[in-house]
C-alpha cells in the first residue's frame, strides 16, 4: 500500500491536545488528519499514547487516548519489526539522526509516502526518498525562491 505522506507523534498530540495555546497548531494538524492520504507506524501510536496521557500539561485520561488509537488504526501502520529496526539504524547512521527518527523515515519510505511531516527533522530535507515538511513552519515572505530571483531584483542587473 502506498500513501502521499507520514504523520510523525507531534501531529496526533497536537491535533489532541493542542486547543489553547497551541490552537493554530491544532487547526494544522487536524486538517491534515482529515484530508490527507497519510500513515503511521505502530511507533507513532505507541510515542503518541505514552505522551498524550503521562507528559503533557493536560493529559487525556487513557479511555480517550485509547479513542484516538482507534480512530486513526484505520489507516496504514507499519508494524515494528526487526527489519524496520535496522532499516532505521541505517538511515540513523547516514543521516546522524536518532535511531527513533531513523525508523520513523524508514516506515514512511516503507509505505512509499513523500513527504514526512513532523517538526522534529529538518524542514525541507530529504532523507532517501523521503522530504520532511514542518506544517507549522511559516512560509517564506513573498520574493524569496529558490532560483535566486529575489537576489537579483534586489541587487540589479549585473553589468
Amino acid at each position: 500500500m502506498t500513501v502521499d505522506c507520514f504523520l510523525d507523534t507531534n501531529i496526533l498530540i497536537y491535533a489532541a491536545l493542542g486547543k489553547g495555546t497551541e490552537e493554530a497548531k491544532r487547526q494544522v494538524a487536524s486538517e491534515l488528519i482529515s484530508s490527507a492520504n497519510f500513515g503511521l507506524s505502530a511507533q507513532v501510536m505507541q510515542e503518541f499514547y505514552a505522551v498524550a496521557t503521562r507528559k503533557t500539561a493536560r493529559p487525556l485520561k487513557p479511555a480517550q487516548a485509547l479513542e484516538w488509537i482507534e480512530l486513526l488504526e484505520v489507516f496504514p501502520c507499519v508494524p515494528v519489526d526487526v527489519s524496520l529496526i535496522k532499516r532505521g539504524a541505517e538511515i540513523s547512521v547516514r543521516y546522524r539522526i536518532s535511531a527513533f527518527d531513523g525508523s520513523i523515515l524508514a516506515a514512511a519510505e516503507l509505505l512509499g509516502a513523500k513527504t514526512l511531516f513532523s517538526e522534529d527533522l529538518n524542514h525541507g530535507q530529504s532523507y532517501g526518498a523521503v522530504r520532511v515538511c514542518n506544517p507549522f513552519k511559516a512560509p517564506p515572505p513573498p520574493g524569496f525562491h529558490d532560483d535566486g530571483s529575489a537576489f537579483e531584483r534586489r541587487s540589479g542587473p549585473s553589468h
